[in-house]
């Protein structure tokens, strides 16, 4: 039998708020990053090795706190067993104080902040070819997301980007009873249904896609044309745009099976962004005018 994190802790450090300024153990809490459901993200300073991290500080005194126990080991022992540059690695987890914490690399800013300005199409499509891959591992190694949106794509220098947060997630190869849980607006018809898979993780990317070309996430149920569809087209290759579409189809069985048939598939659009041809100028023939 599997053994399970011991996650209980004393009724006084339960009801504990920990404020910026506060230490756990050789971490300073610098400032909120971000609080969901189950839990709290601080960018923290390391004060042995001098570097800022990201903590992620599950809260454990919910009246749902049985399960949040599930869902935190679930967690980390998902992020454990994910090695890859395009999903955030989880460096350590463990009771610091009485408080359980998680450890990752800090970022510079959630792609969700990044969509606030303008963003360049070629960076657009760099970032695309990262969030694939990165879905494309989860899914090879049988993890279902559940929670892909833009919040959960982490920034770092030199344009690389990681996928975080696997709160939600599933390892397919057992079986559990999934709830409807998500995000509304990124949430695949069948997984709003209580019933989702891979295709709906590719639903959920393909809308981010949508929205990183075209500034606009489409609601469901989609009418056709999409909103400002000949903004996301524009300068694209027809076979990308068909990419994106067949990821965006509300049928399950019409999309890509998983992130692994995405990814391959985007791999083989040889050019995503068409060049523009090059506008001729008209030479007007030189007049020379005598002295």
């Amino acid at each position: 039998m599997t053994a399970k994190l011991r996650l209980v802790m004393a009724d006084s450090d339960a009801t504990r708020r920990l404020r910026v300024g506060a230490r756990l153990d050789k971490y300073r809490l610098v400032r909120r990053l971000g609080e969901g459901g189950f839990a709290v993200v601080f960018q923290a300073h390391d004060s042995i090795e001098d570097r800022s991290v990201a903590l992620k500080l599950p809260d454990l005194s919910s009246e749902a706190v049985a399960q949040s126990f599930d869902d935190v080991q679930r967690e980390v022992r998902i992020m454990a067993g994910l090695t890859h540059p395009n999903v955030l690695p989880l460096k350590d987890a463990r009771y610091i104080d009485g408080q359980f914490v998680m450890v990752f690399p800090l970022g510079d800013e959630s792609l969700n902040d990044r969509l606030s300005r303008r963003l360049a199409r070629s960076t657009a499509v760099h970032y695309i070819r990262q969030m694939t891959a990165a879905v494309a591992h989860a899914h090879e190694n049988r993890v279902l997301h559940r929670d892909i949106k833009p919040e959960n794509f982490i920034l770092f220098p030199d344009n690389r980007i990681c996928l975080t947060d696997f709160g939600l997630a599933r390892n397919q190869s057992r079986r559990h009873q999934i709830s409807a849980s998500g995000t509304l607006g990124y949430i695949a018809p069948e997984q709003a249904m209580g019933k989702p898979t891979y295709r709906s993780d590719v639903f959920s990317l393909g809308l981010i896609v949508y929205r990183m070309l075209s500034g606009v996430l489409p609601e469901y149920p989609f009418e056709i044309p999409l909103p400002s569809y000949a903004r996301f087209k524009k300068g694209l290759h027809q076979d990308f745009v068909d990419w994106t579409r067949k990821a965006l189809d509300p049928t399950p069985a019409k999309r890509f099976r998983d992130g692994v048939a995405m990814h391959n598939a985007l791999e083989r659009i040889r050019q995503i962004i068409i060049d523009k041809p090059a506008t001729s100028k008209s030479k007007r023939p030189t007049v020379r005018r005598a002295a």
